[in-house]
């Protein structure tokens, strides 16, 4: 996949925003280490570990698990390299957002051993004649420290296709999927996180993703921000 490039120097200027994510807030100081995270997501969704069998009995629950109108979300990405986020308004369709994150992907594992994860997107375009997840460049922080850059895909790559094709009948999961080739098996294992999300419009430079766990159940939350600067 091609690099991200970022700089240290930019400054988010939505002080709102950055005091949300804050990485540190009182009362939530205890993280769990490691690839906790992971295994808390593993116990919370169905999971996967190879085969399209699965999937299609995952991914044609006879009730609905959730709310229709819900958001699909997807990160996923090989040990060794970095996550990709695709955003969906339904399994079986085309991404309609794409972006590989300034983030290894061990990295979010270890993220994801909090209680809270929050990501966070600015965009930094000023002309405002797009939708806001049609921007192309955005600065990138997680759990509000800066990561970098990042581009939003015009098109998919090999990888990230095998992956969407993959998951086309699961709504909810977490887990490994099997590798293509002996190179995918030298970047580690490709997992992956498929969740259903509460999508929120701000504004036409704000929205907003919220995690839904299946049934209640306690588990992380993840939340997902998109803003475009004024």
């Amino acid at each position: 996949m091609p690099p991200v490039h970022s700089s240290p120097f930019f400054q988010m200027e939505n002080q709102a925003i950055l005091s949300l994510l804050r990485h540190t807030t009182p009362g939530n100081e205890k993280r769990t280490k490691s690839s906790g995270g992971l295994l808390k997501m593993f116990k919370l969704f169905p999971m996967l570990t190879s085969g399209c069998k699965m999937v299609a009995l995952l991914g044609r629950p006879r009730k609905p698990l959730l709310k229709d109108n819900a958001t699909t979300g997807t990160l996923f990405g090989f040990r060794k390299g970095r996550v990709t986020l695709a955003i969906q308004e339904d399994p079986q369709c085309m991404p309609m957002f794409v972006i590989e994150l300034p983030m290894h992907t061990s990295v979010f594992h270890k993220e994801m051993g909090s209680d809270i994860v929050r990501i966070a997107l600015e965009s930094e375009t000023k002309t405002h004649k797009k939708k806001l997840l049609e921007e192309f460049v955005w600065a990138v922080y997680c759990n509000g420290r800066k990561m970098g850059y990042s581009i939003r895909r015009k098109q998919m790559s090999d990888d990230e296709l095998y992956v969407m094709q993959h998951l086309r009948g699961v709504s909810m999961g977490a887990g490994v999927l099997p590798s293509q080739s002996e190179k995918d098996i030298a970047d580690g294992e490709l997992t992956y996180i498929r969740a259903r999300f509460e999508r929120v419009v701000g504004s036409k430079d704000s929205e907003s993703l919220y995690m839904i766990n299946p049934d209640g159940a306690a588990g992380p939350e993840l939340s997902i921000f998109f803003v475009r600067g004024h």
